[in-house]
């Protein structure tokens, strides 16, 4: 019998009792029901019952979450640690998601619910983690310091393949350490993952042979049908390519696993859904538990928005995002490369350096902050070098853009710092 246990938190919501709701969802979640159980006995519960550990006060709210309280006035919140034994959950992440996560939303009595965090013993360490990692996308990239400028294929959907060979082309040219199909390009009929292969590696290979560097480029590979997916995989690794974008929540947790016991690709995860679990701030789940789960997967760079993204997600809930992949699980391994997105361009740079604590190991990903440039993506990419330029030295965008036209450019496009 293990003495490890599980430790989650919760972030509840009811109009009741604060202790007698966390005791009923420890209970619900493992040994126990509605009634008394003549089988419950004391060493099942010994080997296997939930425990409330700590129950820390919040500030009430004065609407509930969801329409399941009952009563009038203030809601009592509470931020609730709950531990469950290893014996009843084991290292099956199906498993701890049925048992720890899965249930607790429909339970009555609260008016909202939401994993801030889970809290893995050692035995988790089981899980691959990330092939790659920040060094190892380093080294596929050769990149030895600094941050790895990125980009994105734009339009995201509608380029047939010897026009998103063009693309890259031109990409390449400018300087990017990497470039990747849009999430939501896979293999649509007008331009199958097949055709895109042939017509982008002679591209990479080309600009390889001439200049000595090897972009990475990162193809759109997700399945609902894992088989499919390692098909996809193995028809980029058969072309001499070294990365694929993975819709995460769309490949679900099994599919990610199979994949990445068998895959030789570096896994760009794309969070895509995410915002389903946690948009709602009193419902669903902080990313700070989410994250977890797919970096013992095997993710290997994580997207995770940016400073002024162009979603709805604040600075601070990036700047956590960005110290939450950065922070190890089990090990320095396990980390992920953090990619900052989501309408990103040299404009954020500066603060993007500052509130990450100068972290340079990042990629910095821009779609149409390159591609939009008003003097074409060359000047976009070269824009963004910039601007990191400037933030690594402790000089202002302004200052900087008075002896750089493609910085300048952007400013004028795109607003100060």
């Amino acid at each position: 019998m293990s003495a490890s246990k599980i430790n989650v938190t919760y972030r509840l919501e009811t109009r009741g009792d604060m202790g007698a709701l966390a005791a009923k969802i420890a209970s619900d979640q493992s040994t126990g029901t509605f009634t008394e159980l003549p089988n419950e006995t004391a060493d099942v519960r010994a080997r296997c019952a939930a425990q409330v550990v700590s129950i820390t006060p919040l500030p009430d709210a004065q609407i509930p979450s969801l329409p399941d309280a009952e009563g009038t006035g203030p809601v009592k919140r509470a931020d609730v640690v709950i531990s469950f034994p290893l014996d009843a959950v084991g290292t099956d992440i199906a498993a701890l998601m049925t048992i720890t996560v899965g249930g607790v939303y429909a339970v009555k009595g609260l008016s909202g619910v939401r994993v801030m965090d889970i809290d893995l013993p050692s035995e988790w360490a089981c899980h691959p983690g990330p092939q790659y990692g920040v060094q190892g996308s380093r080294d596929l990239m050769g990149v030895s310091r600094g941050p790895m400028i990125a980009s994105i294929i734009k339009p995201s959907l509608g380029l047939l393949p010897d026009a998103t060979a063009e693309v890259v082309a031109q990409l390449c040219a400018a300087g990017v350490d990497f470039i990747k199909d849009d999430e939501k390009l896979m293999s649509p009929a007008y331009s199958s993952l097949e055709d895109r292969v042939k017509a982008i590696m002679p591209v990479i290979r080309a600009h390889e042979d001439k200049t000595g560097k090897r972009v990475m480029y990162a193809f759109g590979i997700s399945s609902a049908d894992p088989d499919t997916m390692m098909r996809n995989h193995d028809t980029v690794v058969a072309a001499g390519g070294n990365a694929a974008v993975i819709n995460i929540n769309s490949v679900g947790y099994g599919g990610m696993s199979f994949l990445r016991k068998r895959s030789a690709l570096c896994l760009h995860a794309h969070r895509n859904g995410w915002d389903i679990l946690t948009r709602h701030p009193g419902l669903g789940m902080e990313f700070r538990a989410y994250q977890k789960v797919w970096r013992l997967l095997g993710v290997d760079q994580f997207q995770i928005n940016g400073i002024r993204a162009k979603y709805w997600e604040p600075d601070d809930s990036f700047v956590q995002s960005f110290k939450d992949v950065t922070t190890p699980i089990f090990s320095p391994d396990d980390c992920p490369l953090p990619v900052v997105c989501s309408g990103q361009w040299g404009g954020q740079a500066v603060d993007t350096y500052t509130r990450t604590g100068g972290n340079l190991d990042l990629m910095y990903l821009g779609g149409g902050g390159v591609h939009g440039h008003p003097m074409g993506m060359g000047a976009g990419v070269r824009a963004i070098r910039q601007a990191w330029e400037a933030a690594e030295a402790g000089v202002t965008l302004a200052a900087y853009a008075k002896e750089h036209p493609e910085l300048a450019a952007a400013l004028a496009k795109w607003g100060g710092e």
